[in-house]
């Protein structure tokens, strides 16, 4: 009878820490998903900046004598524009590239419409991601203006904070289902420890009643909240990465090349989980220790 009433406890410690591994599990999983998200929103947000360019023109009149001339300026002034701290990518676009660009466009074949040579060189720039920024960009294009050798600038800086503010936009908005998938995380696994706790609640005052010490009791349980918070993040995360790495062989569309934010990903989730167990053990097993036996009934 006594093995029979022994195997019952067994099996019911033994789902009772099932049911918060998986609920831990599930938690971190649903937790990081929420972190690849922003992560690839913040990844290609920035790339979409990236894509929002500032043509630097150079001067159109130039005497055919002085062309080697004109080349050299022109070349080292785009290596200026290039060392610009607000600069991205720059591209030299010569007078043969911007005609052959505007043949394209209008759909002429032919070259006997109009000289080559009316259309001036340029430098095509992309900004970094954080000069997209409307506090930033028009000293950007001041930068750009200032270069010698470059008579004048152009580029939609109003479609450019338009963009930059929707992308803001939806980067906070992610954010925030970030921090409410945190909060839910905290509570989750809080509920499910406290259950498990509940379930041992006296014989956590039959050994106070004994005379052993809290640290003493709180020992075993912690070690315990260690041991399935491991394992509830380690679980997590292999579902989340097995889970991404299917998402994105599916649509062949590489994510979250950022290597060093993936890193700090998995070891914020896998001390998150074990910092939540390990917390929410000891302030439940505290909860019972500070308690007399009649509050234990009624809990």
């Amino acid at each position: 009878m006594a093995k029979t009433a022994e195997d019952f406890n067994k099996r019911r410690l033994r789902s009772s820490n099932i049911t918060v591994v998986v609920s831990i599990a599930l938690v971190l999983f649903l937790l990081g998903l929420m972190g690849l998200i922003l992560i690839n929103a913040q990844k290609y947000s920035d790339y979409i900046k990236e894509q929002l360019v500032v043509n630097a023109y150079f001067d159109e009149n130039f005497d055919a004598k002085d062309s080697a001339k004109t080349v050299k300026m022109e070349a080292e002034t785009f290596k200026k524009i290039q060392a610009l701290a607000p600069v991205k990518r720059a591209t030299y676009i010569s007078r043969e590239m911007a005609a052959a660009e505007a043949k394209k466009s209008m759909g002429i074949e032919s070259s006997a419409l109009f000289e080559e040579n009316i259309f001036p060189s340029s430098v095509e720039v992309a900004l970094k991601p954080e000069f997209v920024d409307p506090t930033k960009i028009d000293e950007a294009i001041k930068q750009i203006e200032a270069t010698p050798g470059i008579v004048d600038v152009k580029n939609n800086s109003t479609l450019m904070v338009e963009v930059y503010n929707n992308l803001e936009n939806l980067l906070k908005w992610i954010l925030g289902f970030s921090v409410l998938f945190l909060i839910l995380a905290v509570v989750l696994i809080n509920n499910s420890i406290r259950l498990k706790i509940f379930s041992k609640r006296f014989i956590i005052k039959t050994m106070q009643l004994v005379g052993a010490k809290r640290r003493f009791i709180l020992k075993p349980f912690i070690k315990e909240a260690v041991i399935l918070g491991v394992i509830g993040a380690v679980l997590g995360l292999a579902v989340l990465f097995g889970a991404w790495y299917y998402f994105i062989t599916q649509i062949g569309t590489p994510f979250a090349q950022d290597n060093d934010k993936l890193i700090i990903l998995v070891v914020g989730i896998f001390l998150l989980g074990v910092l939540i167990t390990v917390f929410s053990t000891i302030f439940a097993t505290w909860r019972f220790l500070r308690s007399n036996v009649d509050d234990l009934y009624y809990s």
